[in-house]
């Protein structure tokens, strides 16, 4: 046994003297640092460690620690998130030290290097940056109906760089952090689930005004996806040149992700309604004269 042990370790120490001028292969050197290829290849691993150590801990504070203390879900986000990146880059800086790398000595390639990062990550920074507001303010949260940019659909994942907006075709896109902060956000939910729906209607002249407007009302109460309270109006909005032209406004919560097909539905019911008690929707008319000149010149002569 001793001797097949001895045999083991002599065929290791072998192999361990042909691998070990390979490792010792300097990749880069500064100053009195030479960064050898073995040393490389510690730092890759070690790194990896880091990684998945710093991404259990993101999930523990934001899912185990912060809840306990009634954090919300967007603070909380931020902060595990915020907690990784400081525990990647101080773990980077001690990685480097424990395989001897002088932090000082890389004090001029990373003023170089970090000169350029700066001119190339301008947009990488603001999005970080905007990220961060977005999460702690939160002007928007996962859930909301938002129109950003012409973009209407539900807020499904906010991270540090984008936010995933989900639309009613089930299409994800990909928004960048930093249009919610420099454009125009419509958020639909920010204050509550319930949203006012607005249906315009235009009825012939002949038709009784106080009529249109109980039939409207009539609709809307029939309609299960409308709310009782607050209660649905008319408006008569405007006296058109074909028609008089009213606004059905109602409030929903279960049709804020597909207004336009409560729309839709309000509108079918409200074509049979009209039909039934005889309310006409006009057409756009106009009253043409036709004048004949030739006519006129052979009478004079």
């Amino acid at each position: 046994m001793a001797c097949w042990l001895n045999a083991e370790m002599g065929s290791v120490s072998a192999l361990w003297a042909h691998v070990q001028p390979f490792l010792d292969t300097p990749l880069l050197v500064l100053g009195d640092f030479s960064l050898t290829l073995g040393r490389f290849l510690q730092l890759l691993v070690l790194f990896g460690f880091l990684l998945i150590c710093s991404a259990r801990l993101q999930a523990w504070i934001g899912n185990q620690v912060l809840p306990r203390f009634g954090v919300e879900l967007g603070v909380r986000s931020a902060l595990a998130s915020i907690t990784r990146y400081l525990v990647l880059f101080f773990g980077s800086m001690v990685l480097l030290q424990i395989l001897g790398v002088d932090l000082t000595s890389l004090t001029l390639l990373s003023s170089a290097i970090g000169i350029g990062i700066g001119f190339g990550m301008q947009s990488v920074t603001s999005n970080f940056v905007a990220g961060l507001v977005i999460l702690m303010e939160r002007p928007i949260k996962v859930g909301d109906r938002i129109d950003v940019g012409g973009v209407e659909g539900d807020v499904v994942r906010i991270a540090i760089r984008a936010t995933t907006i989900v639309t009613n075709d089930n299409i994800a896109i990909i928004v960048p952090n930093s249009e919610f902060i420099t454009t125009r956000v419509t958020n639909w939910t920010l204050t509550a689930r319930t949203v006012r729906i607005t249906v315009p209607v235009g009825v012939a002249y002949s038709s009784d005004p106080e009529q249109v407007r109980r039939l409207l009302l009539a609709v809307a109460r029939e309609h299960s996806g409308v709310l009782g309270r607050p209660e649905p109006d008319v408006l008569l909005t405007e006296f058109a040149d074909n028609s008089v032209n009213f606004a059905l406004r109602v409030w929903t919560d279960q049709y804020t992700r597909i207004p336009a097909v409560l729309r839709s539905e309000l509108n079918f019911l409200i074509s049979a309604k009209f039909r039934e008690h005889g309310i006409e929707i006009p057409i756009p008319q106009r009253d043409i004269y036709i004048r004949s000149i030739a006519a006129r010149s052979v009478q004079e002569d």
